[in-house]
């Protein structure tokens, strides 16, 4: 098979899909990789590395498109991608297609199979690829948050850990998933007071006893929701459905009520946010303000510790990408149902249930 691995352009994204290690597996297969030139950079990882690894360096995105059984990438295609993809073209990443109706569109049109990284769930519901970058985002989203704290970036100027004589800073994270446990984590560690609303008993459960109590864990009634803002410096927004848009757990009503200067991190903005304020920003241009409280709704946070995320990623990428080249599209998913679970559209229909709710009335589905 010829497997296409593009640069990514998404605003200071410096991930790459595939290592030189998995290149040089692949090539001793017998498969084709192409490499966009520069591709690996951001992730320290030179042309020449995956040329000797066996790749093909191209310098056109063109080309390599136009060349490619099974492009790879990292984060959803943008717009100006749309018209490189070609008729029975396999398509593997990160997609979040319910929070992108046009995106959904272009491939259906152009009757790509698109499998999403984020939905392939293993028999005991975990998603192995969801997971690293998860838990990822989730650490860094309290240090970002840390970050539009201080003053200087338009935050309350609030350490979060306090000093003596000074009370801790408060976090509140919305979900109690991986990225909200990891943030938890974070924010415990950093030493602040840290609540998490999570509407699943038995994982609220499974929360209380990791933290050993030191966090605390609440459903998430609007009462108890809005409650929580009020008192918190730093909100996390955690929240996902798997395949579908996240849930708008907090109102602009509630924020409104929240201190100034407090800061809201939304790490579900890839799925449409879980802040009804939400909107999607960029690493160049993160945070704006709603009622004095600065949002920071930027879709791909992993993308900026590429040395850490490329690996962590990849690692667990790898063994699908080498299924659906040895055995093809059809095999592939035969032969394993995690890779069904990731299927999203084929030959110009949405296949999978998910975003075919999600997306009732709009699109053909089956």
């Amino acid at each position: 098979m010829i497997i296409g691995i593009p640069k990514e352009i998404k605003d200071q994204e410096y991930r790459v899909s595939l290592s030189p290690i998995g290149t040089a597996a692949l090539h001793e297969q017998g498969h084709c990789i192409l490499l966009e030139s520069g591709a690996g950079l951001g992730s320290g990882l030179s042309d020449a590395e995956y040329q000797n690894a066996g790749a093909e360096i191209l310098s056109s995105k063109q080309s390599l498109f136009d060349r490619s059984d099974l492009i790879v990438k990292i984060k959803e295609p943008l717009p100006v991608e749309y018209a490189l993809f070609h008729q029975g073209q396999i398509l593997f990443t990160f997609l979040h297609l319910a929070a992108n109706q046009d995106l959904l569109q272009a491939l259906l049109k152009r009757g790509v199979t698109a499998i999403a990284y984020e939905t392939i769930e293993l028999e005991n519901g975990a998603h192995p690829l969801l997971k690293p970058m998860s838990e990822v985002a989730g650490r860094m989203s309290v240090l970002i948050g840390a970050h539009y704290l201080q003053k200087r970036q338009g935050g309350m100027g609030l350490l979060l850990s306090g000093v003596a004589g000074v009370p801790k800073g408060r976090v509140t994270v919305i979900g109690g998933g991986v990225v909200g446990k990891n943030a938890a984590q974070v924010s415990l560690a950093l030493g602040a007071e840290v609540c998490v609303i999570e509407n699943d008993s038995s994982r609220r459960s499974t929360l209380d006893d990791f933290f050993k109590g030191e966090v605390v864990t609440l459903p998430s009634y609007p009462t108890l929701v809005a409650d929580q803002l009020q008192q918190s410096d730093l909100v996390i927004g955690a929240a996902a459905k798997t395949g579908e848009a996240a849930p708008h757990l907090v109102s602009r009503s509630m924020i409104s009520t929240m201190k100034k200067g407090a800061v809201l991190v939304d790490v579900s903005i890839d799925q449409g946010g879980c802040f009804e304020t939400s909107r999607s920003t960029s690493h160049s241009d993160p945070v704006y303000e709603v009622d004095g409280v600065l949002h920071y709704c930027v879709a791909n946070i992993p993308g900026v510790v590429p040395k850490t995320s490329t690996f962590a990623l990849t690692n667990e990428t790898f063994p699908y990408i080498e299924k659906l080249a040895e055995l093809g599209f059809k095999n592939a998913l035969a032969a394993d149902p995690a890779l069904v679970k990731g299927l999203h559209v084929h030959e110009g229909r949405i296949v999978h249930p998910g975003l075919a709710e999600a997306c009732k009335g709009q699109f053909e589905s089956n």
